[in-house]
């Protein structure tokens, strides 16, 4: 099944971070290499740049320009530019997983993603995960990071909430499962206070709950519900 990480990955692609003008290559060898040698004393902006390398500050210009080839398209979100910004400023953040560290807000849409998998626990500073217009049918709470603020999976194929109640991220504020396949009486002993301390939003519109006194008195014991 296709999972997040694999979405991310396109992602990062699409946004080019390991070409020109951002990543390592070329245009920036010898500012990398400078700060692995003297990591205390960082080449000065007014030091000169070998032939074939650029600015840092070129370099930032390249990505703002809208007129430039390298700019995004301006529908693309400000995390998008702020990400390529940074790896302009420190290309040794996509060594290894320390890219992922970025990221605070993860927005997946519409890219027929079936499964939260495992790699999602490598954005250990994630508060916001939007999923929404996927085919995720279950989501396993042991693969979302214990920092999550605001999970949103509407519009997905989600029919039953055990999995994600089992470690639910104790900080969550809110949950998005609006247009999904919740059905029956048995689902609103998952939405308790046991389960979600923190609740301030939920939203469960046009699923096919059908015990609605009972999930009422359930949504009753989450004291922070607005």
């Amino acid at each position: 099944p296709r999972s997040v990480s694999a979405a991310f990955q396109e992602y990062l692609q699409h946004l080019g971070l390991q070409d020109f003008p951002c990543g390592l290559g070329s245009w920036n060898k010898s500012r990398l290499n400078a700060r692995r040698s003297t990591r205390a004393q960082p080449l000065g902006l007014e030091e000169a740049v070998p032939p074939g390398e650029e600015t840092p500050e070129v370099l930032l210009e390249l990505l703002r320009d809208k007129h430039s080839p390298w700019a995004l398209p301006p529908d693309c979100s400000p995390q998008a530019q702020h990400l390529r910004e940074v790896v302009v400023l420190a290309p040794e953040l996509l060594r290894g997983s320390r890219v992922f560290q970025l990221i605070k807000s993860l927005r997946i849409l519409d890219k027929g993603v079936e499964e939260v998998d495992e790699g999602v626990l490598q954005f250990q500073q994630l508060e916001e995960l939007v999923l929404s217009a996927n085919h995720i049918s279950r989501v396993t709470s042991a693969h979302l990071p214990r920092t999550l603020k605001v999970l949103e999976l509407c519009y997905n194929a989600v029919g039953d909430l055990q999995d994600l109640c089992a470690q639910p991220p104790p900080q969550l504020q809110h949950l998005g499962l609006g247009y999904n396949r919740l059905c029956g009486p048995s689902q609103e002993k998952h939405l308790t206070v046991d389960f979600w301390p923190n609740l301030v939003s939920l939203d469960l519109s046009f699923n096919s709950l059908t015990d609605l006194l009972g999930l009422v008195s359930q949504l009753s014991t989450l004291q922070s519900l607005r």
